[in-house]
């Protein structure tokens, strides 16, 4: 039984069993006040579940403030659990849930890139291929920055279909997990994806004190 939490664009919690199963899917589009509402979603995604045993972790790339939010509930909660916590991208995410879909229904995906809104006037994008032997999508560029008015001739130069997300699937999260833990692979570091350093950092020196 896998816990899925990913707050990269919205606020998502769902809960699978190890054969993919959706036993609890709970989510908010709100791009704000994700720490408001992740306890519970947790709350209500756990309580169908008996005994975890890990909790997959959407590791961005997303804004600063929220993302970190996900990863410090769900780093908690495995640590309170006593399981181990997985990191996904969240790319990984979104593209997976699009790859299964389109199989679904006989539609060719060919290569395409997972684009995010970073704001500031930038996106944030991957690139993607089909579904490889442990059913996980082929991730042919990690995530990166371009402009706004670059986008389109850099998804262009590099043959792949754009695809915007508005929000990311925490089951598919607990998926890409389950299906990486099946085939002994690792698909993220345990470093957050910001791809931006945050806006307030920590000063150099102290201060001087004259007295």
């Amino acid at each position: 039984m896998i816990i899925g939490i990913d707050t990269s664009l919205g606020t998502a919690v769902a809960a699978i069993a190890r054969d993919g199963e959706v036993l609890a899917d709970e989510s908010s589009d709100n791009a704000l006040g994700h720490a408001e509402i992740i306890g519970d979603l947790l709350r209500r995604a756990a309580s169908v579940v008996a005994e975890p045993t890990h909790v997959a972790i959407g590791m961005g790339p997303g804004p600063f403030t929220g993302l970190r939010v996900g990863i410090a509930t769900a780093r908690v909660y495995a640590l309170g659990r006593g399981i181990p916590a997985v990191p996904v991208p969240s790319h990984d995410g979104v593209a997976l849930g699009l790859l299964l879909s389109d199989a679904l229904s006989g539609t060719e995906t060919g290569r395409f890139a997972v684009v995010t809104d970073a704001r500031r006037k930038e996106f944030a994008f991957s690139i993607y291929e089909g579904l490889d032997d442990d059913g996980l999508p082929v991730r042919l560029a990690d995530a990166a920055l371009s402009p706004r008015d670059d986008l389109d001739a850099t998804l262009e130069a590099a043959g792949a279909r754009r695809y915007d997300a508005t929000r990311v699937s925490a089951a598919m999260i607990a998926l890409a997990a389950a299906r990486a833990l099946d085939a002994g692979r690792t698909l993220a570091g345990t470093e957050p994806l910001y791809l931006r350093r945050p806006d307030v950092v920590a000063a150099h020196a102290p201060k001087r004190v004259s007295g």
